[in-house]
């Protein structure tokens, strides 16, 4: 089906038509012309995008898929379905499976599993076998297979001497470490920020700098290697400066922060819901104003989904025993919306931006490009119930609200999703 997207405000800043208000054709998953107005042809499809943003397809740099092995939380089909209806186009998942995805077996798996679906999916190959931090993967052949990034996903690397390796082996193959910053023996079993909320909650407080400590050093590893390491889901106000120096300084250090981090503060808390239980934990209001400063400033380089599904039997328990992590791949638009960002800047974190960081290539809306795009709003309200989520795993927090923000149409692969 061929499309003629009318009267759409291009925000992209590699088009030549950037914050122009154009009519976009699209031919044979292909971007046929772009004018101020085109007349409509027969056979195709008519798309009134007064108001909305037509902009390269996100692309989610930390997701969680269960598949292979933990299909009960989200397998690729759901996974997929959730994040288009998002507006991510590409994801790049987490190798935290059973099997872990730490050879190019399970590389080769997931690429072919993944084949002919609108969404692209790209696997991350784990740093350590088995995730143990102890010997390292297959990284060489898991990057011939097509991984493309490394990481231990929601476990961080604590043996210092093992990541001093990993980044050494990295740089030699030209691959990028994606770290987790969590000094363990200082978070140790924390489950919320250590806070005068934490007291009055009457737990265990996770303090920032076990946050901080870990980057610090992944910072000197940096330095001593002379290589690359992006710090995924940082969520302090140190975090952001002990960055921004390094940044200064020509490192070669680059980082995201969840969505949910930019907009949900600990206070949430006080009822003990399950939902807002997420690793790093929920921080304060000072840390929320660090992180947006941040992304403004180009110290976070991208905003991340953190998309962790888990059964109900994982998080409809007490607290203390509930599993971390909430779905998000459907509300990142709407909490960057709720943040204050505007439409520029959601597009910079998250279509351009991670894909810059994994050497991928960018998508453009211009004619002749493949198209590979989303059509979304900042203002228009949906309401997010079981019914339009499309992930196996209901664990957030935002189901049965009314959102604003909302992703109208998603198109890459020679194939398109409209939403009503």
């Amino acid at each position: 089906m061929n499309l003629l997207l009318t009267g759409v405000t291009i925000t992209d800043p590699n088009s030549q038509h950037n914050q122009k208000i154009c009519d976009v054709r699209v031919v044979q998953g292909k971007i046929a012309e772009i004018e101020p107005t085109l007349k409509p042809l027969e056979n195709e499809q008519l798309i009134n995008g007064q108001g909305a943003f037509l902009a390269p397809g996100f692309f989610d740099l930390n997701c969680s898929i269960g598949d292979p092995g933990l299909e009960t939380k989200e397998d690729i089909k759901t996974a997929t379905a959730a994040a288009q209806a998002g507006g991510f186009t590409g994801l790049a998942v987490l190798p935290h499976t059973k099997p872990v995805v730490h050879s190019k077996a399970e590389i080769e798996y997931i690429i072919n599993k993944a084949k002919n679906n609108l969404v692209d999916v790209y696997p991350l190959g784990a740093i350590s076998h088995d995730l143990e931090g102890k010997e390292l993967a297959e990284l060489y052949d898991m990057q011939q297979a097509g991984a493309i990034a490394f990481t231990d996903g929601t476990k961080p690397v604590s043996d210092d001497g093992f990541m001093s390796r990993a980044l050494q082996y990295c740089k030699g193959i030209d691959g990028l470490l994606m770290v987790y910053p969590e000094n363990k023996a200082i978070a140790g079993k924390c489950q919320v920020n250590e806070s005068k909320t934490s007291v009055l909650l009457g737990m265990k407080g996770m303090p920032a700098l076990a946050e901080e400590m870990q980057i610090s050093r992944d910072i000197f590893l940096a330095t001593y290697h002379q290589a690359p390491v992006h710090i995924t889901n940082i969520s302090t106000a140190g975090s952001v400066a002990l960055i921004k120096r390094a940044k200064k300084d020509g490192l070669q250090i680059s980082c995201d922060v969840a969505a949910h981090h930019l907009v949900f503060t600990e206070e949430l808390l006080n009822d003990f819901d399950s939902n807002y239980k997420i690793k790093p934990p929920l921080r304060g209001k000072s840390d929320i104003k660090a992180l947006l400063a941040g992304l403004k400033d180009g110290t976070i380089d991208a905003v991340s989904s953190q998309h962790r599904p888990h059964e109900p039997e994982f998080k409809d328990v007490e607290f203390e025993i509930a599993a971390y992590g909430i779905i998000a791949l459907q509300t990142v638009l709407p909490l960057l919306v709720k943040a204050g960002l505007d439409a520029a800047q959601i597009v910079e974190k998250l279509s351009v931006n991670p894909r810059k960081l994994l050497r991928l290539p960018v998508p453009v809306i211009a004619a002749g490009e493949n198209a590979n795009f989303v059509l979304f709003g900042l203002t228009e309200k949906w309401e997010y119930n079981r019914d339009n989520n499309f992930s196996k795993s209901r664990n957030t927090p935002l189901l049965n609200q009314t959102l604003t923000g909302k992703v109208q149409l998603v198109y890459n692969n020679n194939q398109f999703q409209v939403y009503g």
